[in-house]
Parts: structure tokens; sequence; C-alpha cells
């Protein structure tokens, strides 16, 4: 049977994929705050082929797709709608999951909630402070771009046109607190109405980019052989 060739994001190429016997595979999943829709349906059915592939070959899968809800864009609509944030994630997810059934998409091996792991993130994030690569200011923790050299090399792209992006998607580039406007926050204080946790940094909640990082790691260890999303 031929070998399995994929597109890497990281080399720009096409290149065998030729893994061990059990595969890992981590897949970004949703924020449940609404709807999902023919995007989410592509993005999934194409995994479920890959997953599926895989296990023709013989290979075992283990598939994590995480449930994004601690999220900005959940706790607004959850404001929109007089409704506690759980709540609405937990509808969300469950016509998510009904409408993955529909498609026939093979079950996934788990799918944690970033809720669930708030003590995992506090010791991800204890342990990027320790090894030099985030720093506390005004409250919140930031991931330090400037100690990391390969940041940007899976984008590819300059440093002007990751602020351009960052200016577009709420990167809060003009964060005072911040030594570089590329720097992303770990951790932050919450609104009033939004979930808090204590910490030795000061009650909040973490940053988006940190919570997938953390439940990777907790599920499926240090070393992943595919992640998308």
């Amino acid at each position: 049977m031929p070998t399995l060739q994929l597109y890497d994001t990281l080399r720009r190429a096409i290149v065998p994929f030729e893994p061990g016997a059990h595969v890992l595979m981590y897949t970004c999943g949703i924020t449940p705050y609404d709807a999902t829709h023919l995007g989410h349906a592509a993005t999934f059915i194409s995994y479920d082929l890959l997953q599926r592939h895989l296990i023709d070959k013989g290979h075992t899968v283990q598939c994590v797709r995480n449930v994004t809800d601690v999220d900005d864009p959940l706790f607004v609509k959850a404001r929109e709608l007089g409704v506690h944030y759980l709540d609405l994630a937990a509808a969300e997810e469950a016509r998510f999951e009904r409408d993955m059934e529909a498609l026939n998409a093979l079950p996934v091996s788990s799918t944690p909630r970033a809720s669930s792991a708030i003590p995992d993130i506090r010791g991800f994030i204890g342990m990027v402070l320790d090894q030099g690569y985030a720093y506390e200011a005004g409250g919140s923790v930031y991931f330090d771009v400037s100690k990391y050299e390969s940041f940007g090399s899976l984008s590819h792209y300059t440093e002007a046109e990751m602020l351009d992006l960052a200016k577009e998607r709420g990167g809060q580039v003009d964060d005072p607190h911040k030594r570089n406007p590329l720097d992303f926050v770990l951790w932050h204080p919450s609104a009033d109405d939004e979930p808090s946790w204590d910490t030795m940094w000061g009650a909040g909640r973490p940053g988006w980019h940190i919570e997938c990082s953390a439940l990777a790691l907790r599920e499926l260890g240090t070393t992943i052989d595919l992640h998308g999303g």
C-alpha cells in the first residue's frame, strides 16, 4: 500500500507520514457558543477520514478533540442570552455531537473541556514562568515571544504581518503591560461576570492559547504525531 503523505505546515511541503503502531492526534475543537456550520463539518470530517485511513492500515489511533468552554465569545453570548456560560456550552456541545453523529463521524477518544483543566493550566503556566519564557505584569501573565527563537516559523509570517493579524484578531497589541506587542496572555483577571480561579498571580482565568497546550500535554504527553484544527 502506498505511503500516506500529508502537507506539513512547517516545511510547506507534502511529506511521507510513517508513524508507529499507535498514532496520537490532537484536533482543536469548538468554542461552544453557537451552532456549528459547514466549515466546522469540513474540518472534522477531514480528520475523521484520516483517522479511518490509519485504522484501516492497522494503526490504533488516540484522537483528542478539545472543547474550548472558557473563552470570550462564549462569555459574550451567555451574557446576551442571560444564561450561565457552562449551560450554554453544554447545550451547544450536545448539538455539535449530534451533528457529528448525523455525519457518521467516528467517536474520538476524548473531548476534554478547558474548564476541567484549570489545575493543569495553572501548573503549565508555572512551568513556563520557571523556564523564563513568560513574565508577570499588571495582574496578568504573558508569554515572552522574544525568548522563543522559532516564534513565527510555523506561520512563515514576518513580524509586520503577525502584528497586522494580531490587530485584526483582538491581540491587544497596545496593552501597556506587554514587553512586545506580539506577546500573548496566558492568564489574566476576569471581568465581574466571568469565571475566576485563584492563583499565585492573582484571581482570573486562562488565555485562549494556553488551554489547548495544557490539554494536549495532559491527554497525550509531550509528543504528538498529528496536530491540526
